[in-house]
């Protein structure tokens, strides 16, 4: 039983496939298992939960803390997203470049995405549902975004008529981002 690893991108983003046991009477699944996370080196301590509900074609993101970064384990509970990593770590040779996922309750993807990176996605569905576990609890002081539709990041999101809360629209643009004093920056080693 466990997590199977199905795809790994940018030093550190880990698609899994969890084992499904499924039959006439629905289905059983583990979505976390400590054990075999220790064993892919990856982090076990997890300090909050979180649950969303979104219309289809609601954008939300791009979201990242800088003080107090947060690691995610992120599944879809029902319906489907299209999920949008973009990697922040000024280190990193995929410095400001993104990666894209489908992750829905019918193919049980679960993503890890590590510190460092901004996280968005979008709703394929109607009433799709969104979990995940944070490395670090939620700092409202210490949390910004990028605008989830800079040409800079290009990024192809899969709906055409999103919507998009005023806090996402007035995001701050990459190059916005890169030129924040210091204090509001985060390096992140590989």
């Amino acid at each position: 039983m466990g997590l199977k690893i199905i795809e790994q991108s940018f030093d550190g983003l880990i698609l899994f496939e969890p084992q499904v046991f499924e039959d006439e009477r629905g289905y059983f699944m583990e979505s976390f298992r400590s054990d075999q996370f220790k064993e892919f080196g990856l982090p076990i301590d997890f300090q909050q939960d979180n649950h969303s509900k979104s219309a289809k074609g609601v954008i939300r993101g791009m979201h990242f803390q800088w003080d107090k970064p947060q690691g995610k384990l992120i599944r879809v509970t029902r319906g489907s997203a299209q999920v949008v990593e973009v990697d922040l770590r000024k280190k990193s040779p995929y410095f400001g470049q993104y990666k894209s996922f489908i992750i829905s309750e019918h193919n049980k993807h679960i993503l890890w995405v590590p510190p460092g990176f901004a996280n968005g996605f979008v709703a394929l569905e109607d009433n799709t549902e969104m979990q995940y576990k944070c490395t670090e609890v939620w700092n409202p002081e210490g949390e910004n975004n990028i605008r989830w539709n800079d040409p800079q990041l290009a990024i192809k999101w899969n709906t055409q008529d999103p919507i998009i809360s005023q806090r996402d629209e007035q995001a701050l643009t990459f190059a916005e981002w890169q030129n924040l004093p210091a204090s509001n920056e985060f390096q992140y080693q590989l």
